[in-house]
């Protein structure tokens, strides 16, 4: 039924219904304009972004702690990590969570002290983070309060481009699995996870993950394919979701 749903179910991997493959485009959204749509994901430098913060909520709520790793091939190229004095409390469920208190940021320098830093480490690179949304819109609201609007802004930073998303995979090739944590996950495939809740460490865990997945005969190969079907399956969840609340 997913298939008839999205418009004939050919493509996104690659397998296209005999005889119609000449009639089919397929256009992918969100990409990064610098890298072509058919470059091989193995071919690919990514940067996994992981954020802990004050709370749930980006627009109120402040980063307390972003990591950044690159990636390319199946080898981690550079490992970053900073700790951000919020300005505002830490509360009591986001310490139970990650065990940063308002003493280990009180002298470290706010988010605006360390956003041009961040830039060079993202430019260059595929973003991706676990649940991207969540990361992606606090690292939005953080810029703009610090007045970060450079046309030259990185990938991850520019909103037209999508993150790559191991959660949104996790959810389809791991559907019959209750949990899809990334602690879960990763121990499923094999992903060492010593720490969970910190930055720096849920960032790796998160890229060795996407990459594990990568192995997966249904996971597309190539950029343009991958993103596309990312997109389709993250509609599909999401209306999964919506119809489970409504029943």
């Amino acid at each position: 039924m997913r298939a008839s749903e999205e418009g004939g179910g050919c493509f996104p991997t690659g397998r296209h219904y005999p005889g119609i493959a000449h009639l089919l485009r397929i256009v992918a959204q969100g990409l990064i304009d610098e890298i072509d749509a058919g470059t091989l994901l193995e071919n690919l430098s990514f940067v996994a972004i992981d954020t802990e913060t004050t709370g749930m909520d980006p627009a109120v709520d402040r980063i307390v702690e972003v990591a950044c790793v690159v990636f390319r091939g199946a080898d981690v190229v550079a490992r970053h990590r900073w700790l951000v004095n919020p300005g505002v409390p830490i509360s009591k469920e986001a310490f139970d969570v990650h065990g940063i208190s308002d003493d280990h940021v009180r002298d470290q320098p706010p988010f605006a002290a360390i956003s041009d830093e961040l830039i060079g480490v993202l430019r260059g690179h595929v973003p991706l983070a676990y649940n991207a949304e969540f990361d992606r819109a606090f690292i939005a609201e953080e810029l703009g309060r610090a007045g970060i609007a450079n046309p030259s802004l990185p990938p991850a930073i520019r909103r037209s481009v999508h993150w790559a998303d191991p959660l949104v995979w996790a959810r389809e090739l791991q559907k019959e699995e209750k949990s899809k944590s990334l602690s879960e996950v990763a121990e499923r495939l094999g992903v060492k996870l010593e720490r969970a809740h910190s930055a720096l460490d849920d960032a790796e865990a998160a890229v060795r993950v996407l990459a594990a997945f990568f192995g997966d005969t249904r996971v597309p190969k190539t950029y343009g394919a991958f993103m596309q079907e990312q997109r389709r399956l993250g509609r599909l969840h999401d209306e999964d979701r919506q119809y489970w609340r409504k029943a």
